[in-house]
């Protein structure tokens, strides 16, 4: 499919390309922003600027229920919404500009990888990476946390307005691995920050998680678009029994949702604080364990009846309970390998034992190798 049949079936319709100077400026506050925000990744600006200003820009009219802006690969384009503010770029800008950036294509020319999205073979990981693009959007242009409320939910985000749930996950699962992984793979498209989460809880959690998060966002898509029709139906006087079918299925999609960001937020609750807890082997990792629990509360995605942390919390408090009293009475706890977990108990050990290391070392800056400087179609 062209470009232009992509553009018309997306409903976006071109007003006018934006000038070089234009583009220039734009490129040259994304390139400030997301030094300044991610200095330990060692970004170059003057790199930055080049790569994005050879982007087409253009200012479109687009539909309604689309982002303000929007990058088509294909053509090295980014579009945005004519009613957009040039002068304020907002987080959604500055997300289409990273997924430019991170861009993987084959010899062909194919998009292969973005970020944390693979499109080779069985796709997966698209909700992922539009998740931690918007976080990282945000955090670059400074956004604030918030409380807001989504389908009877309690949610903080540093993106209230767009990809609020999946935010918030981010934010959960980047509790455990640290940002670095997280931007580093974002923005280098490799498995730095899969191998990372992997780690502290295992592969079949990954993939859970990544599965249920595309879920989630195919679930809200659909309400979008029900909403929408249900707008249309109520102006145009549809019959009660359409417009009751389907205000129905809205609400199933609601109630959809919520189970399913809950199921999402107790797989990483039970998962990452059970490998964690595996690995308390003495005083000091105990009662860092204990803040690291406690804490989670202020990530937490809330609803009336909802006590699964509770419960967990109090679970792993009377577990707590028993190991501090093998550590008082044995000092360090060791394990074996995999294959064999049992106990070994050693007592009054002269030395403490580090078991929590850096899982990787900052590597080499890849964005000379990543972005490819082409002639603009």
């Amino acid at each position: 499919m062209g470009i232009n049949s992509t553009l018309k079936r997306e409903g976006i319709e071109i007003v006018n390309p934006l000038s070089t100077l234009e583009i220039n400026k734009i490129a040259s506050k994304i390139a400030e922003k997301l030094c300044s925000a991610f200095p330990e990744h060692n970004l170059n600006q003057s790199d930055l600027f080049i790569a994005i200003s050879r982007l087409n820009m253009y200012i479109a009219k687009m539909p309604k229920d689309m982002a303000v802006a929007k990058y088509f690969y294909k053509n090295n384009s980014i579009y945005f919404n004519k009613d957009m503010d040039l002068e304020d770029l907002n987080t959604l800008a500055i997300h289409e500009c990273i997924h430019f950036l991170q861009g993987v294509k084959d010899k062909r020319g194919k998009l292969t990888k973005m970020g944390l999205y693979n499109l080779q073979g069985k796709s997966s990981g698209m909700a992922l990476n539009e998740a931690a693009v918007q976080y990282m959007a945000s955090k670059a242009n400074k956004s604030e946390t918030d409380t807001v409320r989504y389908y009877n939910m309690n949610l903080t985000t540093e993106s209230p307005d767009y990809y609020p749930i999946e935010t918030a996950i981010i934010r959960q699962l980047a509790y455990f691995t640290g940002t670095y992984p997280l931007f580093h793979s974002v923005l280098h498209s490799n498995d730095v920050f899969k191998n990372t989460f992997i780690a502290k809880s295992n592969t079949k959690t990954y993939s859970i998680i990544e599965a249920n998060l595309d879920l989630l966002m195919q679930y809200q898509e659909e309400l979008v678009v029900s909403i929408n029709n249900l707008d249309f139906c109520s102006e145009n006087n549809a019959s009660l029994n359409k417009i009751k079918n389907l205000s129905n299925r809205i609400e199933a999609l609601k109630s959809i949702i919520l189970k399913l960001t809950l199921e999402i937020q107790n797989t990483i609750i039970y998962n990452c604080f059970n490998k964690e807890f595996d690995y308390i082997k003495d005083q000091d990792s105990l009662n860092a364990f204990q803040a690291h629990l406690y804490n989670f509360k202020d990530l937490l995605i809330d609803t009336e009846g909802y006590n699964y942390y509770n419960e967990f919390y109090r679970d792993m408090m009377n577990k707590l309970e028993e190991k501090r009293e093998l550590v008082k009475k044995y000092g360090v706890l060791t394990f074996f390998e995999e294959s064999n977990k049992d106990l070994v108990l050693f007592e009054n050990p002269t030395y403490g034992i580090e078991f929590f290391k850096k899982l990787f070392s900052k590597l080499k800056l890849l964005f000379e190798e990543k972005i490819r400087i082409k002639n603009i179609n």
